[in-house]
């Protein structure tokens, strides 16, 4: 029974923070930075074009919870007690065959504190369209040499890394990647 109850407040607790997470309704936080905002609104470029990143990219190995981030992250975490559960890659509205969604928190307790790690294959032309959506639902596009960012509203953030992004996806060629901050996107490997 006490392992049923972990495994329903996991499961409340996962189901909380990706709903929270995904949801686009209003909060009182400020923007990180407003240049940041303004101009990536104003300036967003588009992505590549979808027939030169049309074909998902693989992953060299599979993946689940364990393996997506490094053993030492992994260990740490089980340290301090925490488990993951394991959910399919949702963007917006679609859910993104043969990806993961790692959601870590303490299935003992029932709150909105864990951390998201996730990966998917996406052909190009998924991906124009789920970057897209999110960009029309607020969320702020970044383009960069590792990829094109989207983040969620800072003012609709649940948790925020040093330098006030929350939840976070990386369009590569391929793939796509996600995590509950921008900074927590570093740690996901999928090649291990």
């Amino acid at each position: 029974m006490r392992r049923a109850s972990r495994v329903l407040a996991g499961a409340v607790l996962a189901a909380g923070v990706l709903a929270a997470a995904t949801a686009c309704s209003g909060g009182a936080s400020p923007a990180p930075s407003a240049t940041r905002s303004a101009a990536t609104a104003s300036s967003a470029s588009p992505s590549p074009s979808p027939d030169a990143t049309d074909v998902p990219a693989a992953s060299p190995r599979p993946l689940n919870c364990e393996t997506l981030i490094p053993s030492d992250t992994v260990a740490a975490l089980h340290k301090q007690g925490w488990a993951a559960a394991q959910r399919d890659f949702v963007i917006g509205s679609a859910t993104i065959p043969g990806g993961i969604a790692c959601l870590w928190a303490d299935p003992t307790t029932a709150s909105d504190h864990g951390l998201l790690y996730g990966w998917a294959p996406i052909s190009g032309a998924d991906a124009v369209a789920r970057e897209a959506e999110l960009v029309s639902e607020g969320w702020v596009r970044e383009d960069s040499d590792r990829g094109v960012y989207i983040t969620a509203d800072p003012r609709t953030s649940l948790s925020k890394d040093a330098e006030g992004y929350g939840m976070t996806y990386l369009f590569g060629r391929g793939w796509v990647s996600v995590s509950d901050t921008k900074q927590g996107l570093i740690l996901i490997d999928p090649k291990g």
